[in-house]
């Protein structure tokens, strides 16, 4: 466990650390002796001092709101200050006070790999000498566009964007656009993104924060926005009679990870599936951070339910900024220019981070990001 001191402290930690995925706790002191692993003791004690982080942390809460790119960062659902990282390599992670750590935080998914692969940085720097970003298309795109789409059942064409919530920003568009309806449903304690329409009893970090909504977000944004319980097939039903022919899509985590670990009942998902059938509305699954970790196809694969759209993300960009949303080719290209649905991203589909995906996905595909692999 891990403890977040003002200047100094002196900790015990069993080297048995608990697996705390989407914590701050995640990040576990790691000690690394000159004897081997095997003669080390049980529990370990150690002084470490925290001085450089205070000071750098200090500094940022001058310069960026609460001292963070992002909220989840900053250490309020569990106290204390944000340890500020140097470097990371694998599974350890060092920050400024060159104290060690054992990640299972895997910033945040991405790391699927661990820190710093030896293959996709040599990828990405042998892709760099040729430039950071075009402005035009690139080869690239095309690989990891059919590298995603073999994977995926249910994505026949897909959009590259900076990241999942860029992605589910166009899937809500694009659901629209496609079924010519406002309304969408969406489940409690899932979290689709800081867009608009999403931040309503969302996960993540409006979770931590204690904020439901947030400010700043009109009613009219949200109005087209109805909520269902996860796993309750009857609430989904109710919000369908209430709104006949009126629903979008139902848009949902198919395994529920930003308000805790939901798993899905497999005759939910079916259902589900049943229903927007029924109803004429499309199923959309974010599964920005179950694809290609729950399995190679996702979510999607693992249960056997294939929506109409997938949001994705993470994995994807092998730790560089990439999202993307794909589906069947008849609503796909309702996305410009092929269609009418306007969406747009100066860096979106840039060789680095598209290199650094198609790295980290032959990795997943061969099964040599597992031990002993």
């Amino acid at each position: 466990f891990f403890f977040f001191p003002n200047t100094l402290i002196t900790m015990k930690f069993a080297l048995a650390a608990a697996f705390l995925v989407g914590s701050a706790a995640a990040f576990n002191p790691a000690f690394a002796p000159k004897s081997s692993g095997l003669k080390m003791s049980a529990v370990e004690t150690g002084t470490y001092t925290f001085t450089k982080s205070e000071e750098v942390f200090a500094e940022a809460k001058e310069l960026m709101p609460g001292g963070v790119s992002s909220p989840v960062r900053a250490f309020k659902s569990v106290g204390g200050n944000p340890v500020v990282f140097d470097r990371v390599k694998g599974a350890y992670a060092w920050d400024v006070d060159e104290n060690k750590y054992i990640d299972y935080v895997g910033t945040w998914g991405p790391a699927i790999l661990g820190h710093a692969d030896d293959d996709v940085l040599a990828a990405v720097s042998a892709t760099m000498a040729k430039g950071t970003s075009f402005g035009a298309p690139c080869p690239l795109e095309n690989d990891l566009a059919k590298m995603v789409i073999d994977a995926v059942p249910s994505v026949e064409m897909v959009r590259f964007t900076n990241s999942g919530t860029e992605a589910c920003m166009g899937m809500i568009r694009l659901v629209r656009a496609y079924t010519n309806r406002e309304k969408v449903i969406k489940f409690e304690g899932c979290y689709h993104g800081h867009a608009d329409s999403f931040l309503v009893q969302a996960g993540s970090g409006v979770a931590t924060l204690g904020l439901p909504d947030s400010p700043g977000v009109p009613k009219s944004a949200t109005q087209a926005t109805f909520c269902a319980e996860y796993n309750n097939l009857e609430s989904v039903k109710a919000i369908f009679d209430a709104n006949k022919d009126e629903i979008a899509a139902v848009i949902l985590e198919p395994v529920v990870g930003n308000s805790g670990f939901i798993k899905p009942d497999k005759e939910f998902l079916e259902g589900i599936r049943k229903l927007t059938e029924e109803n004429g509305a499309l199923l959309v699954f974010d599964e920005v951070m179950t694809g290609f970790r729950v399995s190679y196809g996702g979510a999607q694969e693992y249960f056997g339910i294939t929506p109409d759209v997938t949001t994705m993300g993470k994995v994807i960009g092998g730790g560089l900024p990439v999202g993307a949303y794909g589906g069947r080719k008849d609503i796909m290209e309702m996305v410009a220019p092929a269609g009418p649905m306007y969406q747009a991203g100066t860096l979106s589909g840039n060789p680095l981070a598209m290199t650094a995906g198609i790295e980290t996905m032959k990795k997943i595909e061969t099964g040599r990001c597992l031990p002993g692999a």
